[in-house]
C-alpha cells in the first residue's frame, strides 16, 4: 500500500534553559542556552527536531522554510532539504539559516520513519550498534575541585574512555589545570579545547606542556576558520596529539575546504548546525573520501542513530550542557553504559519524546 504523506504542518517553539553553574570556554561565557523545537506533520503522524541556536529562527522556520517543504512528500526529506538550502540561498545559507534548516530535516526525517515504523538508525542503514562518547566540559569557569570532579566523574560514573575540557580564557593557567585534569582521570584520555583563543605561537608553545600529560586531542588551538593556521600546528604539534574542529561547519563545502587545506586530524560536525541528518550523512561520506574520522559535536540525543550509521564515526561528544538540557526535556534520552550509548530500535524514529508539561517554565 502506497503512503501518502505530504507535508501538512511546520510547529516550531523555543526553550531558554539556564546552566546549573555559570560556564565559559576559551572565548565566550554563557548562563542559559535556548533550544529552539521544531514539530512537522504529514500522513497522521509528527516529526521531532531540535537545534541549539537563538529564538530568532522561529520566523525563518514558520515562514520561508515552511512555505519552501509544505507539500512535499514527506518520505523525500532530501528532496524538502534542498528546497530549504535554495530558499535561504539570498539570506545566507550560514549561520542561523543553517541551524533553522538543520531542526527542520531532522524533523523530517523522524517523520518519514515514525511513517514507516522504523528506528532511525534502521532506515538510514547502521554500520554499528552502538556509539562511544566522551565526556566534556570542564568549563575554565569551573574551580579545580568541580574540574576534577565532572572530569572524574565520566570515567568512573559513565564509564567513559576520554574527557575534554574547556582551556583559553588564562593562557597562563592551563598548563596547571591540564595537569590537574589528569591527575583526576588517571588512565582516561584527556582532550583539550580552546575554542579559537589561541595565536599559533601559543598553541604550539602550550601543545608542549600538554604532551607532557598525554593529551591526545587539541580542539580548535586557533579559529577554525584559520585553516592555514590549523594546518601549520599539525604539522608541528608533538607527536600523539590530534588536532580537531569542524564544529563550525554550517556547510559541506566548509568542510571539505578544511579537509583539503589538510587542517584537521579528526573532521567535527555538528547535525544541529551544518543542515540536519541528509549534511551530517553527507559530511560523513566527504570524511570517507579523505580517509579522515568524525566526530559528533553536542547533542548527543539526537545524533545517536545517524552516527551509527556515518561511516568513521569514530565518537559524539556527551557535553554537559546539552545531555543536562537532553535529559530535562526529552523522554528516551540515552543513558551511558561503558562508555557507549546505544539507540532504542523498539521505538520509531529517533525514539525521543518532549516533555511538555516539564518544558513549559522554559518557553521562550
Amino acid at each position: 500500500m502506497k503512503i501518502q504523506a505530504p507535508v501538512e504542518r511546520v510547529r516550531t517553539r523555543a526553550f531558554r534553559i539556564p546552566t546549573d553553574k555559570p560556564e565559559a570556554d576559551g572565548t565566550i561565557a554563557w548562563d542559559a542556552t535556548t533550544l529552539v523545537l521544531v514539530e512537522v506533520s504529514g500522513g497522521g503522524m509528527t516529526g521531532l527536531g531540535y537545534t541549539y541556536s537563538g529564538a530568532s529562527i522561529i520566523g525563518l522556520i514558520q515562514g520561508e522554510l515552511a512555505k519552501a517543504i509544505e507539500g512535499l512528500d514527506a518520505l523525500d526529506p532530501q528532496s524538502a532539504w534542498l528546497s530549504m538550502q535554495h530558499c535561504v540561498r539570498n539570506l545566507g545559507r550560514e549561520g542561523l539559516a543553517a541551524t533553522a534548516i538543520s531542526a527542520v530535516d531532522a524533523a523530517l526525517h523522524d517523520l518519514k520513519a515514525r511513517l514507516l515504523d522504523l528506528p532511525l538508525a534502521k532506515l538510514l542503514g547502521s554500520y554499528r550498534n552502538s556509539v562511544p562518547i566522551y565526556g566534556s566540559g570542564g568549563f575554565t569557569s569551573y574551580s579545580d575541585d568541580a574540574l576534577a570532579n565532572q572530569l572524574s566523574g565520566w570515567v568512573s560514573d559513565d564509564g567513559c574512555a576520554f574527557v575534554k575540557m574547556k582551556i583559553g580564557s588564562h593562557p597562563e593557567d592551563d598548563p596547571r589545570r591540564v595537569k590537574l585534569a589528569k591527575r583526576a582521570i588517571g588512565d582516561a584520555q584527556l582532550f583539550v579545547d580552546a575554542n579559537g583563543a589561541y595565536t599559533v605561537r601559543q598553541a604550539l608553545s602550550l601543545a608542549n606542556s600538554f604532551a607532557e600529560q598525554n593529551v591526545g586531542w587539541f580542539e580548535e588551538p586557533v579559529s577554525s576558520d584559520d585553516l592555514q593556521g590549523l594546518a601549520a600546528i599539525r604539522a608541528r604539534i608533538p607527536a600523539g596529539i590530534e588536532i580537531a574542529a569542524g564544529e563550525y561547519a554550517y556547510t559541506v563545502g566548509y568542510v571539505r575546504r578544511m579537509l583539503e587545506a589538510h587542517a584537521v586530524n579528526v573532521q567535527q560536525a555538528d547535525m544541529t548546525r551544518c543542515g540536519g541528518v541528509t549534511a551530517f550523512l553527507q559530511i560523513a561520506a566527504v570524511c570517507e573520501a579523505f580517509h579522515i574520522d568524525l566526530s559528533g559535536h553536542c547533542a548527543p540525543a539526537l545524533h545517536l542513530h545517524v552516527a551509527c550509521a556515518a561511516p568513521r564515526l569514530r565518537h559524539l561528544e556527551w557535553f554537559h550542557d546539552h545531555v543536562r538540557i537532553e535529559h530535562m526535556l526529552f523522554d528516551n534520552a540515552p543513558v551511558p553504559r561503558k562508555g557507549l550509548i546505544e539507540p532504542d530500535l523498539s521505538r520509531p524514529g529517533h525514539g525521543l519524546v518532549f516533555k511538555e508539561r516539564d518544558a513549559a517554565r522554559y518557553a521562550a
